[in-house]
């Protein structure tokens, strides 16, 4: 059920991006033009294959390797596993049971990572261009045309150039890199209690309702809405999900 919550929360933000953007005035034209030297600079064609290439690679290599060492009753926990449920789990990682349950479970993980990141720079790339035109537009915004032509000037310059070639590419550096590796372990330790806050927060809310608490009229909508027959919603079929998902 968190993982649906979590989803919807990003389906309800790229939902209102639309609603956010039409609040912004258009930007002068003439500063669209002088942003466009600037962005082809600063993300040049090309950029997200470069920022999705080997480094990237590297990185989710080292990423999925600090997961997978880690206990499984740790893993479980983060995933919302009751502490008693997991209370006689020892130290044993995913790595060790999948050695035991798929020899060849790192190496058919690592294919499947690099397939899936092959198929991601295919798809950012080919949603470049959209970006492109909407960094022009916020560079636009954010600076006069002088300060744009101050940029471009700058960028005409051999630092300038070099700096700006690399900006974006800097986030990839391996120092970067190295720091965001050391940094997920922490975080997978405090995710359990980052949980426990934000259920919290919902603490003094009412329960959800349940699907007997429902009006006929509300059940043969949410029927519609999930395609099934409303003689089909019950409430052991919604709690059965929420085990599985929590």
């Amino acid at each position: 059920m968190r993982k649906a919550l979590f989803w919807m929360a990003g389906a309800a933000l790229a939902l209102s991006a639309p609603a956010l953007a039409q609040n912004q005035a258009a930007a002068d034209p003439a500063r669209i033009a002088a942003a466009k030297p600037v962005v082809d600079k600063v993300f040049p064609v090309g950029t997200y294959r470069r920022m999705m290439g080997e480094t990237m690679s590297k990185m989710m290599d080292s990423m999925m390797d600090g997961v997978m060492k880690m206990p499984l009753a740790q893993l479980a926990r983060i995933g919302g596993v009751p502490s008693e449920k997991i209370a006689d789990l020892n130290d044993a990682s995913m790595a060790e049971i999948g050695a035991i349950l798929d020899p060849h479970f790192r190496e058919r993980t690592k294919k499947g990572m690099d397939a899936m990141m092959a198929s991601m720079a295919d798809l950012m790339n080919g949603f470049e261009p959209q970006v492109r035109d909407a960094l022009t537009r916020a560079y636009a915004r954010k600076f006069d045309g002088r300060q744009l032509g101050e940029l471009n000037s700058f960028f005409a310059t051999p630092t300038g150039d070099l700096y700006a070639r690399e900006s974006m590419m800097m986030f990839m550096d391996p120092e970067i890199m190295r720091e965001m590796q050391a940094f997920m372990p922490e975080m997978m330790k405090k995710m359990p209690d980052i949980a426990a806050k934000a259920e919290a927060a919902t603490k003094d809310l009412p329960a959800p309702r349940k699907i007997a608490d429902l009006s006929p009229a509300e059940r043969d909508r949410l029927a519609k809405l999930l395609g099934v027959k409303a003689g089909d919603l019950n409430d052991n079929a919604a709690s059965t999900s929420d085990e599985g998902t929590e």
